[in-house]
């Protein structure tokens, strides 16, 4: 082999310069040590952590959903009591309205006297006429009341449980009807709709 120098000659391959060719070093690769199978408790470890994990979801959104239906149902509960214990606040005003209290009074037999007597408590001395009331009164608290109260309107009196301050309540009487059956007062049912007036 030869190299060319600038001027086109060929120069003898003795005046070239030596380079050393690197010598390469093989070795023996060694073989790649077999990887392990992993352990089927490590999977199965995992597996129910995961499902656990699910399971332990779900049931706090169960609970959840049943908190929130408890709740719902206490608070409906709640409200339908609020609304019995204002009934019963209503019945006992009702109760304890003096008008109430003078019917009641005036059903067990008592009067108003016009000469009231007084009691001294501290030695029993008697103020006053003496005398027992006599005649009726001049308030009537049964069926006149000045001003009408609707707590106690349909209330029944204490001695008469058939009588309310307004009265005797008048009970349906029961008129006989063709062939001696009793007919009712109250109005038929409507099975085929309202009634409609005829006009014109």
């Amino acid at each position: 082999m030869s190299a060319v120098n600038p001027v086109g000659t060929a120069l003898p391959t003795s005046l070239l310069p030596e380079f050393e060719v690197p010598q390469r070093r093989f070795h023996v690769v060694e073989a790649p040590s077999r990887r392990r199978r992993p352990r089927l408790a490590y999977g199965i470890v995992a597996l129910a952590g995961a499902l656990a994990i699910v399971g332990a979801q779900m049931a706090l959104s169960i609970v959840t959903t049943q908190g929130s239906y408890e709740l719902s149902s206490l608070n409906e509960q709640q409200r339908t009591l609020t609304w019995q214990k204002q009934i019963l606040n209503d019945d006992v005003a009702g109760l304890n309205s003096p008008q109430y209290l003078a019917a009641n009074a005036s059903a067990l037999g008592m009067v108003i006297d016009e000469s009231p007597n007084y009691l001294r408590l501290s030695d029993g001395a008697i103020l006053g006429s003496g005398q027992a009331a006599v005649g009726a009164s001049s308030v009537d608290a049964i069926g006149r009341a000045t001003v009408p109260n609707a707590l106690i309107t349909d209330t029944p009196l204490v001695t008469d449980p058939a009588a309310t301050i307004q009265g005797v309540k008048p009970t349906p009487v029961a008129t006989p009807g063709p062939g001696g059956t009793p007919v009712s007062n109250t109005p038929p049912a409507l099975t085929d709709g309202l009634p409609t007036p005829s006009t014109h």
